[in-house]
């Protein structure tokens, strides 16, 4: 069944249609889903609800007395928005909201009358101008609730003097619904005051002797009308208000916590100074009250006082509480007296032994090694309390030591599981510190097993166990090559090294853990295979490691660079697997060409510095005739033929001449243009004093200098 959700509001020309999706599920079948639309078509009836809309309306009955604004009928159950409600007759005192809602008047209804009736005709419009009509009958009944009535209007009390503030005098009581009290006499009282829902009259300040007369009203809270009051006469009168005195004043005794339930502590001798016959009630008050009793004036032992708890170490083993001794008469006189009790211990109890003490110790323990702990246990306070002391002999051969205060054995000594497999201790537990006499303790003897856990030898382990190694051999002392990294067993004794294999014509030796290697004059590389065997234990068999080393030796003459580098590899058991580094390195492109350009400009400035140094170094008509040759000349002047003969001179003969008399160099001559691949440079020419050979010149195919006769062409090579 679908059903419109209360409050739910339609509107066809906004939504004209809904779909809902339903679904549903029987035990043991599948899920079903189906779609349920719902369309919604405009209303044009505004339609109210019967019996609102009959000719009599609708009826409502209310008491007289129902309080003001108090809703009393709805003209619909569940209002909908946009509806107009709209009062036509408004000669009523009831309200009608903008919801629809009936209210009662705003001062209530005149409960003076037996019967009242009111009827409201309503009218209710929506916001499409549809409206309907109604009427309501508000039919009001005589209320049928109590008036407020005190049962005592009248009341006398007398108190003594001596009453602090806000004690309680006495109490008026009202029947009556919602019953509130006041005092209207004294409109500003001094002495009492009232409470306006309990009645309860009290003390404003310390009582002395007077007398008051109070006049009480009591009235509906709902309806003030509804009211009644009361007078209440409070008379003071002085007493003696001496409380009983008390010898001890105060008790502080101490017992032992073995005292047993019903011992007295103490006795008190208590009087009355008002009335010497007078009887006194004895009573105990406090947070440990319960552990004692009062018979008469002596204060008893009600249960056991136990010092071995930690509610009593709480307290620090004190228990506090107050007698409480009072007088008959108005008002009642009493007096405290402090109670201390101090517990003190009893060493009642002796130490306990640890179930199953046995511990176990590797045969390889250091000395110091904690072995274990033995907790013993004492019921008496403190628990920790105790002291451990071995028994028997102390002397060398005891290879254990134990803790005073802990009890913590712990080994001071060599222990072998060969020579002794387990060992037996007596250890002595003292209680102390559970007495208040300190020579009163308890001991006991308890026995702690210590095994000896046989520790077996392993193989040493080395790191890593295939090495290749480079080195570089040469005459003169021994040379290292590398150290070992091998670790034995824990507890194990020094390891022992040894070559097993490899070590051709002993060119090896070991001290410890280093390789050396014995420099004899190596001609050729050569490459060496050792095997080292690593133990630890002396014991057969014997547990050993083998590592492998492959050692590369360079003679000191061949271009293998002089390092010692360890190669670490991982020994697989089908193969061996070296890895080898190589270091290239690889720049950039940048840095190469700045490398490049630098190297051309140290060059071109290399050979400006020769030039100046080779004119700085000859004779000084030579190095005019060469430097202002290599200055004034054109070097196309002088072009060379295919060879040297075919060298021809084209200068100016008279010039030359001049110059070739100086006896030095006075011309430099450069190739020609025609590219021939004999071109020759003249550096020097000589003078014909010299001989056939009048000049010196460099060839630039060979590199090499040469003579030669500048008139037949002949030449030689120097």
């Amino acid at each position: 069944q679908v059903t419109l959700r209360a409050g739910a509001e339609l509107d066809a020309h906004r939504v004209n249609q809904y779909t809902l999706t339903l679904r549903a599920t029987c035990p043991g079948e599948e899920e079903v889903e189906e779609r349920l639309f719902v369309r919604v078509m405009p209303g044009q009836i505004l339609r109210c609800d019967t019996p609102f809309a009959s000719a009599e309306g609708d009826v409502v009955w209310v008491l007289a007395d129902v309080a003001p604004w108090t809703p009393l009928y709805a003209v619909l159950p569940q209002p909908l928005g946009g509806l107009t409600f709209r009062l036509q007759n408004h000669n009523t005192p009831l309200t009608l909201t903008h919801r629809g809602l009936v209210l009662a008047p705003a001062s209530g209804f005149d409960r003076s009358k037996d019967t009242q009736t009111f009827r409201l005709e309503i009218e209710v419009m929506d916001r499409h101008g549809h409206n309907c009509s109604g009427a309501v009958r508000v039919e009001v009944l005589p209320s049928r609730r109590p008036r407020v009535t005190f049962l005592e209007p009248q009341r006398a009390v007398t108190v003594p003097e001596g009453i602090g503030p806000l004690e309680v005098i006495t109490q008026v009581y009202a029947s009556g619904d919602n019953v509130r009290y006041a005092i209207l006499a004294p409109t500003a009282p001094a002495l009492f005051t009232i409470d306006e829902v309990t009645g309860k009259i009290r003390s404003t300040r310390q009582l002395e002797v007077a007398h008051a007369q109070l006049l009480v009203r009591a009235y509906n809270a709902l309806h003030p009308d509804d009211h009644v009051t009361a007078a209440v006469n409070i008379t003071v009168q002085g007493t003696d208000r001496r409380a009983p005195s008390c010898v001890p004043a105060i008790s502080v005794s101490q017992v032992p916590e073995t005292v047993s339930p019903g011992s007295t502590l103490v006795t008190l001798r208590c009087t009355d100074p008002v009335s010497a016959g007078g009887d006194l009630h004895y009573t105990l008050e406090g947070p440990f009250a319960s552990r004692f009793r009062m018979e008469g004036p002596q204060l008893q032992v009600n249960t056991t006082l136990d010092y071995d708890s930690e509610a009593a170490a709480a307290v620090g083993f004190q228990f506090t509480a107050t007698i409480v001794v009072s007088a008959g008469g108005q008002p009642p006189r009493s007096t405290r007296v402090p109670v201390l009790v101090t517990v003190t211990p009893v060493n009642e109890f002796s130490p306990a032994c640890p179930s199953g003490a046995a511990f176990t110790v590797l045969e390889t323990a250091a000395f110091g090694s904690a072995v274990g702990r033995v907790a013993g246990t004492d019921r008496d306070y403190p628990p920790d309390s105790l002291e451990y002391r071995l028994v028997g002999d102390p002397g060398p051969t005891q290879p254990f030591s134990i803790d005073t205060h802990t009890g913590e054995i712990r080994v001071v000594g060599p222990l072998d599981s060969q020579q002794q497999e387990s060992y037996r201790l007596v250890v002595q537990l003292t209680d102390t510190r559970n007495d208040l006499d300190p020579a009163k303790r308890r001991s006991r003897l308890c026995d702690v097993t210590v095994r000896l856990q046989p520790v077996r030898d392993q193989a040493p382990v080395c790191t890593p166990e295939v090495q290749e190694l480079r080195i570089t051999g040469a005459l003169g002392s021994r040379q290292p090559v590398t150290r070992l990294a091998c670790q034995g067993s824990p507890g194990s004794v020094t390891l022992a090294y040894a070559i097993t294999a490899g070590n051709e014509d002993r060119r090896f030796w070991l001290e410890g853990n280093t390789l050396f290697y014995l420099p004899d004059g190596l001609a050729e590389p050569r490459t060496f295979v050792l095997l080292v065997e690593v133990w630890s234990s002396p014991g057969v068999p014997r547990r050993s490691t083998v590592v492998a080393l492959v050692v590369h030796v360079s003679p000191r003459s061949t271009l293998v660079p002089p390092s010692t580098t360890t190669q670490s590899t991982t020994l697989q058991k089908e193969s061996l697997v070296v890895t080898l580094r190589e270091v290239l390195w690889h720049p950039p492109a940048w840095f190469v060409a700045v490398l490049t350009i630098s190297g051309a400009l140290l060059l071109a400035a290399l050979g400006c510095v020769a030039r100046s140094l080779l004119c700085s170094e000859q004779g000084q008509g030579l190095t005019a005739a060469f430097c202002s040759s290599r200055s004034n000349r054109d070097p196309g002047k002088l072009p060379l033929g295919k060879s040297s003969r075919d060298v021809v001179e084209q200068r100016d003969g008279e010039e030359e001449q001049s110059r070739c008399r100086t006896g030095s160099l006075v011309s430099v001559c450069r190739g020609g243009g025609d590219g021939h691949p004999g071109t020759l440079s003249t550096l020097s020419r000589l003078s014909s004093a010299q001989g056939q050979f009048d000049s010196r010149a460099w060839d630039s195919r060979t590199g090499r200098d040469y003579l030669f006769n500048s008139v037949t062409g002949a030449r030689r090579w120097i």
